[in-house]
């Protein structure tokens, strides 16, 4: 009999355990569908830090900034032409942006300590962002409204952007060609030979400038993307813009094991879905806190990332 007891009783808090976990989806649902959203377009400007990190070993902070500038781009264009001109035009003068600043603020430093890239870095990223207030005169401008990913959907329930289902979907496609590209092509195994030995490859005879410039170009490409589906849902851009989201993707980049192209994506979703669930839960002043603290515990415990590598110094 108190078998019996004991089993109808762990049914009971078996069944109200899965209501209550399907309670908080229902309630919850229209901030993880934000959070997948807004994870996807911080994972494809985390791509663009950990790839250039994997080859020079260089935290490029003006990544973000070029990400708002690839918002301010497609906006001015938009009011001489039409969308479908305006948007590849956006990319290629995004991507021809990231390919000078390599040129400019980084070959020169090739051969220098990292601390003078990094510091040209964090100057290139001030120097993007003062020029966009001196265009802009600090006025906040309104992307345009890009059709299709524009529209509302409702997804069980919850109201969303269809930007929201295209994202993940965009990600994913993204991510295995890039994969693909690495894997399979010759531009590619330069590329996993320069991340793994950059003096070899040098003596090798592997073009190294012409894999860091490639290298430049697709990070930035999928930055240029990634504002597009981020300023379809957050329509307004000021210089400023970027600092948040690219402070965000270098977390993500960091948690996931940077480096590490499925890391940087898997802990860009992970972030920007418990950013959202936590703005629903109704500690909006903390969502940026928690990220940066999920950092931290995460470092601790496991100092390469969730998918680093685990690299030993030769004697």
């Amino acid at each position: 009999m108190n078998e019996f007891l004991l089993m109808g009783m762990a049914e009971i808090s078996g069944g109200g355990f899965f209501q209550a976990i399907a309670g908080f989806f229902q309630t919850n649902l229209p901030y993880i569908l934000a959070g997948i959203s807004v994870g996807g377009q911080y994972a494809l400007i985390a791509i663009g830090y950990t790839m250039v990190y994997g080859i020079l070993r260089l935290v490029n902070f003006a990544h973000g900034d070029v990400f708002m500038t690839a918002g301010l781009i497609c906006f001015y264009i938009s009011t001489v032409s039409p969308l479908i001109i305006s948007l590849p035009l956006t990319v290629l003068f995004t991507v021809a942006l990231g390919f000078t600043i390599e040129k400019v603020a980084y070959k020169p430093l090739r051969n220098a300590p990292r601390t003078s890239a990094m510091i040209s870095a964090l100057g290139m990223s001030y120097l993007i962002q003062n020029l966009a207030l001196y265009i802009t005169g600090g006025l906040s401008k309104q992307y345009p409204q890009i059709p299709f990913i524009s529209n509302s959907v409702t997804i069980w329930g919850a109201t969303t952007k269809m930007v929201t289902v295209v994202t993940p979907i965009l990600v994913i496609l993204l991510v295995v060609a890039l994969v693909t590209l690495i894997k399979y092509t010759k531009i590619g195994m330069a590329m996993r030979s320069v991340a793994d030995d950059f003096e070899t490859s040098r003596l090798m005879g592997i073009k190294i400038d012409n894999v860091i410039s490639m290298t430049f170009i697709i990070g930035t490409f999928l930055a240029s993307i990634g504002s597009m589906l981020y300023f379809t849902n957050y329509t307004a851009i000021v210089p400023s813009s970027g600092a948040m989201p690219g402070l965000k993707a270098f977390v993500a980049a960091v948690f996931g094991g940077i480096g590490s192209i499925p890391g940087a994506v898997i802990g860009a979703f992970l972030i920007g879905i418990c950013e959202n669930i936590i703005k629903g839960l109704g500690w909006t002043t903390f969502s940026d806190a928690f990220t940066f603290a999920l950092l931290i515990i995460v470092l601790i415990f496991m100092p390469s990332g969730l998918f680093g590598e685990k690299k030993t110094d030769k004697v």
